[in-house]
């Protein structure tokens, strides 16, 4: 598997393929990975996105309206995984889209283009089993959210349930860039820690340089979502890859200086 975590904060780079085309998710996820992040997480567009919000809900939206699919999606990451050997690839999905391609050829498909695993968003432990089962079978990471609501208890069996590295949820509500970082998201790393030695990402809100390089104080990685997708779409098609490329670099790019900072100063 690529999922490897060789700088803190790791930046983990959310896409909605097929906005505003495959093409230029391809292109999008090449310029982000050179320009720093180690992990692509490839969302597949959906018609009930409850979980996002209003940016990605609209960029879910466009891509729908072109008739992306999960096969397109699986298909853009066999050709990002030989483009680029080294970066970790995940699918974003509902439940709904892989039930519909067939669990078992899901798995398989997403092992035959060199994918590194799923993140299911509505996927509850409770109904994880055959998933687990069959995306282990694959040696395929299975990655769950966690949230700050969760008890104890569940936070051990989300982390148990866990390959690859944990989703911690900073917030409670949908995805979408915020003015802070939520106060909970340091709390919640922490209690995760009690009960796994996996990568703690941080995701939900981070849409400044320093909301990501605050990140790295406590978490292994941060993921970066909506910012990116609106980024891109102020851009325009022509200059989209270009718009990503500057904001994984000046998140990079934060996290880099804070490091340093504290390192001269301790």
């Amino acid at each position: 598997m690529a999922l490897t975590f060789d700088k803190r904060p790791a930046l983990i780079a959310y896409l909605t393929c097929g906005d505003p085309d495959l093409a230029a998710t391809r292109e999008v996820a090449l310029a982000a990975i050179d320009a720093g992040a180690q992990v692509i997480e490839l969302g597949v567009p959906f018609s009930d996105p409850v979980a996002d919000g209003p940016v990605i809900q609209q960029a879910s939206e466009r891509a729908l309206a072109k008739g992306v699919s999960l096969a397109d999606v699986i298909g853009l990451g066999r050709e990002l995984r030989k483009a680029r050997a080294q970066a970790g690839l995940i699918v974003f999905s509902y439940l709904n889209p892989v039930l519909r391609f067939g669990l078992g050829r899901f798995c398989a498909a997403a092992a035959d283009a060199g994918l590194d695993g799923a993140l299911l968003t509505d996927l509850t432990l409770e109904e994880a089993g055959e998933y687990l089962e069959c995306m282990r079978s694959r040696e395929l990471a299975a990655v769950f959210l966690a949230a700050p609501t969760s008890s104890d208890q569940r936070l051990r069996r989300i982390a148990r349930a866990c390959s690859g590295f944990v989703y911690a949820v900073s917030r409670t509500g949908v995805t979408g860039a915020r003015q802070e970082l939520g106060a909970d998201a340091r709390q919640l790393v922490s209690r995760l820690r009690r009960y796994t030695k996996l990568p703690v990402a941080v995701g939900f809100g981070i849409s400044t340089p320093e909301q990501f390089a605050a990140v790295g104080e406590f978490a292994d990685a941060g993921v970066v979502g909506s910012a990116l997708v609106h980024a891109m779409e102020m851009a325009g098609r022509a200059k989209a890859a270009e718009a990503a490329a500057r904001l994984v670099e000046a998140m990079v790019g934060a996290s880099e200086h804070a490091r340093s900072t504290t390192t001269r100063s301790g």
